[in-house]
Formats: structure tokens, sequence, C-alpha cells
């Protein structure tokens, strides 16, 4: 596996602990966190109330779960001690509020006073709502976007996701916390390491409900109903949500392709990896996604595993019926592992802040 040396394969498996927690349910994930890392969640605890706070970047592909893993922190933690800030949901965001006149003066103003580039705000934001791909938004304008962000969200310990995002902005993340004027926290770089397989399956099998947009996963998220059409022999998902009509759930256009679409991204961010974790002087670390199938049992308890879901429709009855197996793929060096689920990740994430801040 990836930087083995480094960072040896994490062991989640807690001696004396039998009970098979339901990680799909809040109040059993509650008591799993806390039978499996319920020291150093009080070590993080305590630190958070002593006043002191740091900044993580989480450095993964595209679809590695970034935004995931940090939910799961604030679930822990609360949102009065972490936050999560996405440069992507910034941006998006942007698309929407510069509609209002007033809120467009405002960033502007911001910008003006905060921003120092080669093109004018204006045309920072032109090129951004109109992706002009001939002009590059300027690093130091992502920075000002993301500086204002934090701002707003105050004395936190901040997940950043989406920067750095290219080779020349990590320089400018070193440096990241001399732009926020109370900041003088440690910067702390976690790499998310993730078999392109697993990418490539959350792509290809992902359905979204035409109605109310609600996500899941033909093989890795399933739901409640499951029918079969007969015409194009073909399974769909039935979306739960109460609220509407029952309705099936579709792949959006390109999702076929899987990670054949966003090659190039996925290429970028290994090289970004690596360029972190050719620095010195950072506090770096690094969590898994997975666990080479011949270690599992001894690391992992089997329902911290990803299920697959596959579906056998029955004639005689007319209705489907969803079998639950361990997901399987082969990693990046073509060794068989399972794919894990959130939680399990996030109990690495959390032994490793632990390590990194000397708690």
């Amino acid at each position: 596996m990836k930087y083995e040396k480094e960072f040896p394969l994490f062991k989640t498996k807690v001696e004396g602990i039998t009970k098979k927690f339901n990680l799909s349910d809040l109040s059993e994930r509650k008591e799993y966190f806390q039978a499996k890392a319920g020291d150093d969640i009080r070590k993080l605890k305590k630190y958070f109330d002593s006043g002191k706070t740091f900044i993580v970047y989480l450095l993964g592909k595209k679809n590695a779960g970034k935004g995931t893993y940090t939910k799961l922190l604030i679930e822990i933690f609360g949102r009065d001690y972490i936050a999560h800030l996405s440069v992507g949901d910034i941006v998006r965001e942007l698309h929407k509020a510069v509609e209002d006149e007033n809120y467009k003066k405002e960033l502007l103003d911001y910008l003006h006073k905060n921003y120092r580039g080669y093109i004018t705000p204006e045309q920072a934001l032109e090129a951004l709502f109109s992706r002009d791909q001939k002009t590059l938004l300027p690093n130091e304008f992502v920075m000002a976007l993301v500086k204002r962000e934090i701002d707003k969200i105050g004395k936190k310990t901040i997940f950043i996701d989406g920067f750095p995002r290219n080779l020349d902005q990590v320089s400018y993340s070193l440096f990241f916390k001399q732009l926020v004027d109370y900041r003088e926290d440690p910067d702390i770089f976690i790499a998310i390491d993730i078999p392109e397989a697993v990418i490539d399956e959350r792509m290809k099998y992902r359905r979204v409900c035409p109605i109310c947009h609600t996500p899941r996963n033909l093989k890795l998220f399933t739901t409640q109903e499951v029918e079969y059409d007969k015409k194009d022999g073909k399974f769909y998902l039935i979306c739960d949500n109460p609220d509407h009509e029952r309705s099936r759930m579709y792949g959006k256009e390109g999702d076929e392709m899987g990670i054949e679409s966003i090659r190039e991204r996925l290429e970028l961010d290994d090289k970004l990896i690596a360029k972190i974790f050719s620095l010195h002087g950072i506090q770096k670390g690094l969590i898994r996604n997975a666990v080479p199938v011949d270690n599992a049992k001894d690391y992992v308890d089997d329902y911290e595993i990803t299920p697959e879901y596959v579906y056998e429709f029955d004639e005689a009855s007319g209705k489907v019926k969803t079998i639950e197996k361990p997901f399987v793929v082969k990693d990046d060096e073509g060794v068989e592992v399972y794919s894990l689920l959130a939680p399990p990740v996030a109990l690495s994430l959390i032994e490793q802040m632990v390590k990194l801040l000397g708690l």
C-alpha cells in the first residue's frame, strides 16, 4: 500500500469489544466512537475546551470522501469546535449569491480591501461566472475568498476541503495562517488514500432522485425498495423520501464513464499529494479507505467493511431480493482490498490528530 513505511496499516479492531455496531444509526455511531476512540476523543475535547484550534488541509482525489469525514468529526465534537470549509462550495455559492446586487457590492468591497492580484476583482468574478477558460483565476483571488469565509467562521478548528487544489497553491497554503490575523494554529495536512477502483464504482453506480435530488448508489448505498424493469432488464432504486410519491432514481449523464471522465484531475491530485509529502517541516498524516483482504480479520471488524449490494428478481413473487456481501476491489497496486465505511476511517483521523498535536 502507498506510504506504508511512514504510515502503517491502522487497526480499528479493539480487544474485548464484541458488539456489532450499526454504523448507519446515529446513536450507535456515538457509542462506537466512544468504545473505540474514547481516550483520544477526550484528549481532543480538552484541547478544544482550552481555546486551542488548528487547521487541517484534507488532500484527496475527487469523490474521496473529504466532506464525509469532516461531518463525522462535527458529529463527534460539535459545530462549536469544528467547521468544514469547502472551496468548491464557496465558488458554487458565489454563482447564486452574486444575483443579489447588495451581496455583490459587499463582496466587491471586501475584495478591493483584501485581494491583491494582476486582474481586477470585477475581472476575476467575470471569469469565474462565465467559466472563461482563457482567464485563470489568480491564487490570490481564491485565497481572498477563503479568508473571507474563515472570517465568518470565527475561531474554530477548520477542515479545509479543496485547497490547495494545484501545485502552485501548495506554497500559498503554507503561509495561509499569516493572512488571518488571529491564526497561530498548527497546520496539519491529511491525505486520503483511496483505490481508484472505489471512486470508479462510486461514480458509475451513483443514482439521484429526480424530485428531491437525494443521492444513493445502486451498488454501495441501496434503498429500502428496488424495482426490476423487464423491458430494459435493469434494476432501479426507489427513493426512500416519504415526502413525495415513490420515484425511480437515475444516474447523471456521464457517470457511466466513471473515473475516465476525471482522469486528468486524479493525476493532478496524485502529484499534489506527493508534493505535500515531500515537504519538510509540516505535520503530515494519512488515512486509508481500504484494508488488504488477507489482513482484514486482524485489523477491522466485519461491520466496518463497506457492503456491496447485488439484486435478484423473483419471477414468482414479482419482487426483488437484495443480497449483501463485502465490497472487494483491487487497489492501485493490484492488491485485493476491502473498502471501509467512513466511521473506521474517521477513527484513524482522530488518532493521527492526537499524535500530530502531541496530546
